[in-house]
C-alpha cells in the first residue's frame, strides 16, 4: 500500500522518527543526488507538509538550514478492543497530545461504536486538541482486509463484516484513513517505539480477549494475500477441547485467552478447587472473575491459579515453537491484557519455544514481554495513519 522508496515518503518518515535533520545530511542519510533532494524538499515545503528549523551546525563550510515536519499535523490513532476504545491525537513527530479511554462492547456493533469514536474525536476537537485531522489509523479485534479498509467475518465482532469502516470515517472526518487488525497495529506500535526498536524480524503476540499474532518480517507487517496472516488464535491446540467463537473445536484461543481464562477460574472457584478464587468470586458483585483475580491469586502463591496460567503458557508456546521453527524470527514479543499474568506465563511459553524449537533458531532468540503495554495499539495506528498521510503527500 505504501510507496517505500519514494524519496518524499523516505524523506517524510525520517524527519517524523528522528526530528530535525539538515539538507545536506538528508541527502546522505538517503543516498539522494543533490538536485533530486532539493527538489523534493522544496515540494514539501511548499505543501506545507516539512517547514524549515533554524540553521544546522556547521560541517566545515556553509551552514545548511535544518526542516522539519509541520508542527501543526495531527494524526488521530485508535485502537478498539473487544470491550474498550482507546485513542489518541498526535503530532507529526507522533508525539502524543491528547488521549481518551472509553469502556465499550464491539458486540454492540459497528453504527454504536463507530459513532462513540466520532464523539470521542468531536470531544478532542472541542477541546482543542486539533484544528483537523491529517489522518486517521484504527485498528479492530478482528481479521480485516487492508486493501479494502473492512473487516471480514470477524468472531467476536457480530455486525462489522463487510462495514466501510475506513470509507465512513474518511468521510466524517475529510482525511485519509487505513484500517488494519489490532495485533499487526501492536506489532507496527512495538516497532516503531517499543521493545522491538530496529528489529526487523519479530513475532508481536497478543493474547487479550483473543489471541493473534503480528508477523513483522524484512521491516515490515506481513499480512498475507487476504489480509488474515497470524490469526493463530484459531489454530486447532485440542481436538476434544471447548468450541471457539469462530465455531471450530479446541483452538488456541477456545483454550486460552482472556475469556477462556475467565471461565476456568469460575469452575474452580465454583467446584471449591481453589479456596482463593472461591473468595475472590464471593467478594465480586458482578458474579464473574477475570484474568486479574487469577494474576492475584498466583501471587499469592494459589497453585490452582498458577497451574492454570502455566497450561496456558504451554499451550501457546507450543504454537510459537512452531512458528519459530517455520519464520526464525529474531524476537517474540508478548502483549495483550494476559502479559498481566508476568513472569509465571513468561516463563513458561519460553520453557516450551527453547525446548521445543532447533538450537539454531532459539539460540539468540529472546522471548520478552511489550515494553508500551496498552499503548501499542494507538502507538501502531498513529505510524500507519501517518504513513498513509506521508505516501499521498506527493
Amino acid at each position: 500500500m505504501f510507496s517505500a522508496d519514494a524519496p518524499h515518503f523516505r524523506i517524510l518518515r525520517l524527519l517524523r522518527d528522528e526530528g530535525p535533520v539538515s539538507r545536506a545530511e538528508l541527502g546522505d542519510r538517503l543516498g539522494l543526488t543533490r538536485p533530486r533532494l532539493l527538489s523534493e524538499v522544496e515540494r514539501l515545503i511548499a505543501s506545507g507538509i516539512i517547514v524549515e528549523a533554524g540553521m544546522a551546525a556547521s560541517r566545515g563550510g556553509r551552514r545548511s538550514t535544518l526542516v522539519e515536519i509541520q508542527p501543526n499535523l495531527r494524526f488521530a490513532a485508535v485502537d478498539l478492543g473487544a470491550s474498550s476504545i482507546d485513542i489518541e491525537i498526535t503530532n507529526g513527530r507522533l508525539e502524543p497530545v491528547a488521549a481518551f479511554h472509553e469502556v465499550a462492547d464491539i458486540r454492540s456493533g459497528p453504527r454504536a461504536i463507530l459513532q462513540r469514536v466520532n464523539d470521542m474525536l468531536a470531544k478532542a476537537k472541542v477541546e482543542g486538541a486539533f484544528e483537523r485531522l491529517d489522518g486517521i489509523g484504527i485498528g479492530v479485534p478482528g481479521p480485516v482486509s487492508f486493501r479494502d479498509g473492512v473487516p471480514v467475518s470477524p468472531p467476536i465482532m457480530p455486525g462489522w463484516d463487510r462495514h466501510p469502516v475506513r470509507e465512513l470515517l474518511a468521510r466524517e472526518h475529510g482525511c485519509p484513513v487505513v484500517v488494519d487488525n489490532d495485533v499487526n497495529i501492536m506489532a507496527i506500535g512495538e516497532r516503531h517505539g517499543g521493545v522491538a526498536h530496529s528489529v526487523d524480524d519479530f513475532l508481536f503476540v497478543k493474547i487479550g480477549t483473543g489471541v493473534g499474532c503480528g508477523i513483522h518480517l524484512g521491516g515490515g507487517v506481513y499480512r498475507g494475500v487476504d489480509g488474515c496472516a497470524g490469526d493463530i488464535g484459531h489454530i486447532q491446540v485440542d481436538a476434544n477441547g471447548p468450541v471457539c467463537s469462530c465455531g471450530n473445536t479446541g483452538c488456541l484461543e477456545a483454550v486460552f485467552s482472556g475469556s477462556a481464562l475467565a471461565r476456568d477460574a469460575l469452575l474452580a472457584a465454583r467446584s471449591g478447587e481453589s479456596p482463593a478464587l472461591a473468595e475472590r468470586l464471593a467478594a465480586a458483585d458482578s458474579g464473574e472473575l477475570t484474568a486479574r483475580d487469577v494474576a492475584e491469586g498466583a501471587a499469592e502463591g494459589d497453585v490452582v491459579c498458577i497451574r492454570l496460567i502455566r497450561e496456558g503458557g504451554r499451550r501457546v508456546g507450543g504454537v510459537l515453537a512452531a512458528l519459530v521453527s517455520f519464520a526464525n524470527p529474531s524476537m517474540i514479543v508478548i502483549g495483550g491484557g494476559l502479559a498481566q499474568l508476568g513472569h509465571v506465563l513468561l516463563a513458561e511459553i519460553r520453557s516450551v519455544v527453547y525446548r521445543r524449537s532447533l538450537p539454531l533458531a532459539t539460540g539468540n532468540l529472546p522471548v520478552v514481554l511489550s515494553e508500551l503495554g496498552s499503548r501499542a495499539g494507538v502507538a501502531g495506528a498513529a505510524v500507519l495513519a501517518s504513513d498513509l498521510a506521508f505516501e499521498q503527500a506527493s
